[in-house]
């Protein structure tokens, strides 16, 4: 793998850049692995990356039935926060904050990580209790936020209203660490890293089975062929249901779609990203001017990847009244993208009832934030057999009356 710097920029430039290589390599897969990772998103190649350099598994094949990262990971708003209520949430996400941190420097691929700061406002009384009770809860899980009055969130964002119809600015939580990564580049880093060690990313590849012996995976089919292995991830977000059917159990999950926009280009306006969890809906300005907006799932089941009238016009009418000025914008494109979905929306990172099959999913509307951290405890899961990131994520934990139940810690379950 050839090293990325100024200099080698320059020096392609002089040769018509005749001497760049492929970022990955795309090989045929081979009869047998010591893992596979079925999804070639963020979370899957982040496993995938941290088997070989946390534990030395490198004989692995990533498996996606579509293209790299173009499922979630190319679909999502790249909002990077840790200010969770609960311990266990606040522990992997903080995690996967700091790594983003380095990340472009440790995989030699930018990342473009930005951290620009996220305040989620307070625009009712309960949510001044709640923000200032989950600031507490912050300052003794060591991660960094505070409460800050409506002045403050002023002087952060200058184009906010505070004194909106129905509901005013109050104040805010203020992550001023958090911020936003380029979700492409997240994938492609850690795709890159992943070949240089050898392992294999298998595109256009869809698994059709899971077969086991003995209470035991030993291989997938493939619409390229089965191929064999020891320990097998399913990190495949809104599909992790149909997975788990094929290798014979069920999760307690459903699949919704969750949308978004992006505005016309317009000159740099707003440098942090805000979170209005009252009147559902959050914005950033991207680094090419566009405004980035998303809001709520939808309220039925489905897979569809395309966004919906209504669903933009709700979005879009609750955030005119904090932000006047996006009244006057056009839409330059929408999208959506399937999450699925647990009862206490949080994630599962687990050993499942087939031995050596784990599972990583129920991620909702939140996983973008996490790829770096659950990947870190993925593979340590599933290298060693226990992970402190994941334990309280386990699938007991749904029987055993365990919920982390973010939807009612922050009202919202992004």
């Amino acid at each position: 793998m050839k090293h990325y710097s100024a200099f080698a920029v320059a020096r392609e430039a002089l040769r018509y850049h005749t001497g760049w290589e492929r970022a990955w390599r795309s090989p045929e897969p081979k009869k047998r692995y010591d893992a596979i990772i079925v999804g070639a998103g963020g979370h899957g190649l982040a496993t995938a990356y941290y088997l070989g350099k946390n534990y030395g598994i490198q004989n692995v094949a990533v498996i996606e039935k579509g293209w790299l990262g173009g499922g979630n990971t190319g679909r999502n708003t790249t909002i990077i926060r840790s200010n969770y209520l609960q311990d266990p949430s606040a522990a992997i996400y903080e995690k996967a904050r700091g790594l983003y941190e380095d990340l472009s420097q440790e995989l030699n691929y930018n990342i473009m990580f930005s951290p620009r700061g996220v305040i989620m406002l307070a625009q009712t009384q309960h949510e001044i209790r709640g923000y200032q009770r989950t600031a507490h809860a912050n300052a003794l899980q060591g991660v960094q936020t505070e409460w800050i009055g409506p002045e403050r969130v002023k002087e952060l964002v200058p184009i906010i209203n505070l004194e909106g119809p129905r509901y005013p600015v109050l104040g805010g939580l203020w992550q001023e660490r958090g911020g936003t990564a380029r979700h492409d580049a997240v994938a492609w880093g850690y795709a890159r890293a992943c070949s240089a060690m050898g392992m294999d990313i298998i595109q256009q590849c869809e698994v059709t089975g899971v077969r086991q012996e003995n209470g035991r995976v030993v291989g997938v089919d493939t619409t390229k062929g089965a191929i064999d292995c020891d320990k097998l991830g399913i990190v495949v977000a809104g599909h992790s249901g149909q997975l788990a059917e094929m290798a014979g159990f069920r999760l307690p999950l459903e699949a919704v779609a969750l949308q978004a926009l992006v505005s016309e280009p317009i000159k740099p306006c707003m440098d942090v990203v805000v979170m209005a969890n009252t009147v559902h809906g959050y914005m950033s300005q991207s680094d090419k001017g566009e405004m980035v907006i998303g809001g709520g799932t939808d309220a039925y089941n489905n897979f569809t990847q395309r966004g919906s009238f209504h669903h933009i016009e709700e979005t879009v009418r609750a955030l005119v009244e904090t932000f006047p000025m996006i009244s006057r914008l056009k839409m330059l494109r929408q999208w959506g993208g399937i999450v699925d979905m647990t009862g206490d929306r949080s994630p599962i990172l687990s050993k499942t009832p087939l031995q050596g099959c784990f599972i990583n999913g129920g991620w909702g509307t939140g996983g973008f934030k996490a790829i770096p951290g659950s990947g870190w405890g993925m593979a340590q899961l599933m290298a060693t057999g226990h992970s402190s990131l994941t334990e309280a994520f386990s699938l007991d934990r749904f029987k055993e009356g365990r919920f982390i139940d973010e939807s009612v810690a922050a009202g919202v379950a992004h």
